[in-house]
Protein backbone atom coordinates (compact mmCIF):
# COMPACT_ATOMS: atom_id res chain seq x y z
CA UNK A 1 0.00 0.00 0.00
CA UNK A 2 1.31 3.71 -0.94
CA UNK A 3 0.84 5.84 2.02
CA UNK A 4 1.50 8.70 -0.32
CA UNK A 5 4.75 10.04 1.54
CA UNK A 6 7.62 9.65 -0.04
CA UNK A 7 10.07 12.47 -0.14
CA UNK A 8 8.33 13.94 3.69
CA UNK A 9 10.64 14.19 6.19
CA UNK A 10 10.52 12.67 9.39
CA UNK A 11 11.91 13.15 13.04
CA UNK A 12 10.95 10.14 15.41
CA UNK A 13 12.59 10.14 18.91
CA UNK A 14 13.58 7.15 20.94
CA UNK A 15 14.77 5.79 17.54
CA UNK A 16 17.74 3.42 18.14
CA UNK A 17 15.97 0.41 18.78
CA UNK A 18 12.11 -1.10 19.93
CA UNK A 19 8.76 0.57 19.07
CA UNK A 20 10.64 3.90 17.74
CA UNK A 21 13.35 1.78 15.68
CA UNK A 22 10.49 0.10 14.08
CA UNK A 23 8.35 3.21 13.84
CA UNK A 24 11.79 4.68 12.06
CA UNK A 25 11.86 0.98 9.69
CA UNK A 26 8.25 1.52 8.62
CA UNK A 27 8.36 5.44 7.77
CA UNK A 28 11.79 4.56 5.63
CA UNK A 29 10.32 1.90 3.80
CA UNK A 30 7.57 4.38 2.92
CA UNK A 31 10.33 6.67 1.31
CA UNK A 32 10.08 9.45 4.31
CA UNK A 33 13.21 11.17 4.82
CA UNK A 34 13.43 9.45 8.84
CA UNK A 35 16.11 12.06 11.47
CA UNK A 36 16.55 9.35 14.20
CA UNK A 37 16.81 10.88 17.48
CA UNK A 38 18.43 9.05 20.76
CA UNK A 39 20.74 8.75 23.22
CA UNK A 40 22.61 6.49 21.65
CA UNK A 41 21.61 7.53 17.97
CA UNK A 42 25.56 7.77 17.33
CA UNK A 43 25.69 4.24 17.24
CA UNK A 44 23.77 3.85 14.53
CA UNK A 45 25.73 2.67 11.17
CA UNK A 46 24.96 4.02 7.80
CA UNK A 47 23.17 0.51 7.17
CA UNK A 48 20.07 1.88 8.71
CA UNK A 49 19.88 4.48 5.92
CA UNK A 50 18.76 6.79 8.84
CA UNK A 51 20.28 10.60 9.34
CA UNK A 52 21.11 10.23 13.22
CA UNK A 53 20.82 12.78 15.84
CA UNK A 54 21.83 12.63 19.62
CA UNK A 55 19.54 13.80 21.43
CA UNK A 56 18.67 12.96 25.62
CA UNK A 57 15.10 13.93 26.71
CA UNK A 58 15.45 14.42 30.26
CA UNK A 59 18.76 17.11 29.63
CA UNK A 60 17.15 20.20 28.73
CA UNK A 61 20.15 21.83 26.80
CA UNK A 62 20.24 18.68 24.41
CA UNK A 63 16.33 18.99 23.87
CA UNK A 64 17.24 22.75 22.53
CA UNK A 65 19.91 21.83 20.86
CA UNK A 66 17.58 19.67 18.80
CA UNK A 67 15.08 22.63 18.81
CA UNK A 68 17.67 24.77 17.34
CA UNK A 69 18.58 22.01 14.91
CA UNK A 70 14.91 21.24 13.41
CA UNK A 71 14.82 24.89 12.55
CA UNK A 72 18.30 25.15 10.85
CA UNK A 73 16.62 22.22 8.32
CA UNK A 74 12.75 23.83 7.80
CA UNK A 75 11.34 21.32 10.74
CA UNK A 76 9.71 17.76 9.79
CA UNK A 77 6.32 17.05 8.33
CA UNK A 78 6.05 13.92 10.65
CA UNK A 79 7.07 13.77 14.29
CA UNK A 80 6.77 10.26 16.47
CA UNK A 81 6.98 11.07 20.06
CA UNK A 82 8.46 8.31 21.96
CA UNK A 83 10.29 8.61 25.26
CA UNK A 84 10.71 4.81 26.49
CA UNK A 85 9.05 4.43 29.96
CA UNK A 86 10.34 5.06 33.84
CA UNK A 87 11.40 2.71 36.39
CA UNK A 88 8.44 0.43 37.30
CA UNK A 89 7.68 1.08 40.97
CA UNK A 90 3.98 1.74 42.93
CA UNK A 91 2.62 5.21 43.45
CA UNK A 92 2.99 5.03 47.11
CA UNK A 93 6.55 5.89 47.95
CA UNK A 94 7.34 8.06 44.82
CA UNK A 95 9.20 11.73 45.54
CA UNK A 96 8.12 14.77 44.31
CA UNK A 97 11.90 14.53 42.53
CA UNK A 98 11.01 11.66 41.02
CA UNK A 99 7.52 12.07 39.51
CA UNK A 100 9.15 15.69 37.90
CA UNK A 101 11.81 13.77 37.08
CA UNK A 102 9.66 11.29 34.97
CA UNK A 103 7.41 14.57 33.49
CA UNK A 104 10.28 16.44 32.25
CA UNK A 105 12.00 13.21 30.08
CA UNK A 106 8.32 11.99 29.21
CA UNK A 107 6.07 14.58 29.18
CA UNK A 108 7.84 18.36 28.95
CA UNK A 109 10.41 17.32 26.25
CA UNK A 110 8.14 16.12 23.64
CA UNK A 111 5.54 19.15 24.07
CA UNK A 112 8.48 21.81 23.58
CA UNK A 113 9.50 19.83 20.43
CA UNK A 114 6.09 19.30 19.38
CA UNK A 115 5.95 23.04 19.52
CA UNK A 116 8.78 23.94 18.03
CA UNK A 117 7.51 21.99 14.62
CA UNK A 118 3.78 23.45 14.54
CA UNK A 119 4.48 26.38 12.92
CA UNK A 120 6.07 25.04 9.89
CA UNK A 121 3.22 22.08 9.83
CA UNK A 122 0.99 24.94 9.87
CA UNK A 123 2.59 27.18 7.14
CA UNK A 124 2.45 23.95 4.91
CA UNK A 125 -1.09 22.92 5.81
CA UNK A 126 -0.03 19.34 6.45
CA UNK A 127 1.17 17.38 9.35
CA UNK A 128 1.39 14.49 11.34
CA UNK A 129 1.95 14.61 15.36
CA UNK A 130 2.37 10.64 16.73
CA UNK A 131 2.50 10.11 19.93
CA UNK A 132 3.57 6.66 21.53
CA UNK A 133 1.90 6.37 24.69
CA UNK A 134 0.68 2.85 26.60
CA UNK A 135 -1.96 0.75 27.20
CA UNK A 136 -1.93 2.12 30.77
CA UNK A 137 -3.69 5.50 29.76
CA UNK A 138 -6.69 3.29 29.68
CA UNK A 139 -5.99 0.09 31.94
CA UNK A 140 -3.33 1.17 34.30
CA UNK A 141 -1.01 -1.20 34.47
CA UNK A 142 -0.17 -2.85 37.72
CA UNK A 143 3.58 -1.56 39.65
CA UNK A 144 4.10 0.78 36.62
CA UNK A 145 2.53 4.07 38.44
CA UNK A 146 5.15 7.32 37.14
CA UNK A 147 4.55 5.28 33.40
CA UNK A 148 0.47 5.32 34.11
CA UNK A 149 0.46 8.88 35.83
CA UNK A 150 2.58 11.05 33.37
CA UNK A 151 0.80 9.00 30.33
CA UNK A 152 -2.06 9.81 31.07
CA UNK A 153 -1.22 13.50 31.00
CA UNK A 154 0.03 13.32 27.82
CA UNK A 155 -3.23 11.89 26.86
CA UNK A 156 -5.01 14.99 27.76
CA UNK A 157 -2.72 17.04 25.83
CA UNK A 158 -2.68 14.97 22.70
CA UNK A 159 -6.33 15.30 22.58
CA UNK A 160 -6.27 19.42 23.19
CA UNK A 161 -3.95 19.85 20.58
CA UNK A 162 -5.85 17.34 18.24
CA UNK A 163 -8.84 20.10 18.47
CA UNK A 164 -6.45 23.05 17.78
CA UNK A 165 -4.71 22.44 14.79
CA UNK A 166 -6.87 19.97 13.09
CA UNK A 167 -8.47 23.12 10.84
CA UNK A 168 -4.50 23.54 9.16
CA UNK A 169 -4.67 19.82 8.33
CA UNK A 170 -2.16 18.48 11.16
CA UNK A 171 -3.79 14.90 12.61
CA UNK A 172 -2.70 14.49 16.52
CA UNK A 173 -2.65 10.71 17.59
CA UNK A 174 -1.54 8.66 19.81
CA UNK A 175 -0.58 4.74 19.62
CA UNK A 176 -1.24 2.88 22.72
CA UNK A 177 1.17 -0.35 22.90
CA UNK A 178 0.39 -3.60 24.38
CA UNK A 179 3.06 -6.22 25.30
CA UNK A 180 5.48 -6.31 21.93
CA UNK A 181 8.76 -7.70 22.68
CA UNK A 182 10.92 -5.39 23.09
CA UNK A 183 13.88 -4.91 25.54
CA UNK A 184 11.25 -2.21 27.47
CA UNK A 185 9.04 -5.43 28.08
CA UNK A 186 11.48 -7.94 28.70
CA UNK A 187 12.81 -5.67 31.86
CA UNK A 188 9.30 -5.08 32.83
CA UNK A 189 8.74 -9.09 32.88
CA UNK A 190 12.36 -9.65 34.90
CA UNK A 191 11.75 -7.24 37.22
CA UNK A 192 7.72 -8.98 38.01
CA UNK A 193 9.92 -12.76 38.21
CA UNK A 194 12.13 -11.12 40.82
CA UNK A 195 9.22 -9.36 42.72
CA UNK A 196 7.12 -12.63 42.54
CA UNK A 197 10.17 -15.13 43.02
CA UNK A 198 9.03 -17.16 39.82
CA UNK A 199 10.97 -18.23 36.97
CA UNK A 200 11.36 -15.70 33.78
CA UNK A 201 9.36 -18.38 31.91
CA UNK A 202 6.84 -18.86 34.12
CA UNK A 203 5.87 -15.12 34.33
CA UNK A 204 6.33 -14.80 30.64
CA UNK A 205 4.05 -17.63 30.50
CA UNK A 206 1.34 -16.16 32.62
CA UNK A 207 1.13 -12.79 30.77
CA UNK A 208 0.90 -14.28 27.03
CA UNK A 209 -2.18 -16.54 28.63
CA UNK A 210 -4.07 -12.77 29.07
CA UNK A 211 -3.38 -12.01 25.97
CA UNK A 212 -6.22 -13.05 23.35
CA UNK A 213 -3.86 -13.12 20.56
CA UNK A 214 -1.63 -15.80 22.18
CA UNK A 215 2.12 -14.28 21.83
CA UNK A 216 3.47 -11.04 22.56
CA UNK A 217 3.38 -8.20 19.50
CA UNK A 218 6.41 -7.67 16.88
CA UNK A 219 7.45 -4.38 16.89
CA UNK A 220 6.48 -3.95 12.92
CA UNK A 221 3.40 -4.60 13.53
CA UNK A 222 3.44 -1.63 16.01
CA UNK A 223 5.51 0.33 13.58
CA UNK A 224 3.01 -0.16 10.23
CA UNK A 225 0.48 1.27 12.58
CA UNK A 226 2.36 4.45 13.21
CA UNK A 227 3.12 4.62 9.78
CA UNK A 228 -0.64 4.04 8.74
CA UNK A 229 -1.25 7.19 10.61
CA UNK A 230 1.33 9.32 8.66
CA UNK A 231 0.34 8.51 5.76
CA UNK A 232 -2.26 10.65 3.30
CA UNK A 233 -4.77 8.18 3.62
CA UNK A 234 -5.07 8.63 7.26
CA UNK A 235 -5.71 12.59 6.99
CA UNK A 236 -9.65 12.53 8.88
CA UNK A 237 -7.93 10.29 11.84
CA UNK A 238 -7.22 12.79 14.58
CA UNK A 239 -7.81 12.83 18.29
CA UNK A 240 -7.26 9.39 18.02
CA UNK A 241 -5.69 6.56 20.52
CA UNK A 242 -4.95 3.81 18.31
CA UNK A 243 -4.75 0.75 20.40
CA UNK A 244 -1.86 -2.42 19.12
CA UNK A 245 -2.13 -4.93 22.07
CA UNK A 246 -3.55 -8.30 21.03
CA UNK A 247 -7.08 -7.75 22.45
CA UNK A 248 -5.36 -7.43 26.03
CA UNK A 249 -7.34 -3.76 26.66
CA UNK A 250 -10.51 -5.26 28.23
CA UNK A 251 -12.16 -1.68 28.33
CA UNK A 252 -14.66 -1.12 25.64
Amino acid sequence: MDLAIAGKRALVLGASRGLGGASARLLHAEGVDVIAAARSAGEMTAAERFTPHVVDLSDRGSVEALIAHLGKIGGVDILVNNTGGPKAGPAMGQTRETWLAAFETMATSIFSITEAVLPGMIERKWGRIITIGSSGIEQPIGNLALSNGVRAAIAGWSKTLASEVARHGITVNMVLPGRIDTDRLRSIDKANAENSGKDLARVQEASIAEIPAGRYGDADEFGAVVAFLAGAGASYVTGSMIRVDGGLTRSV
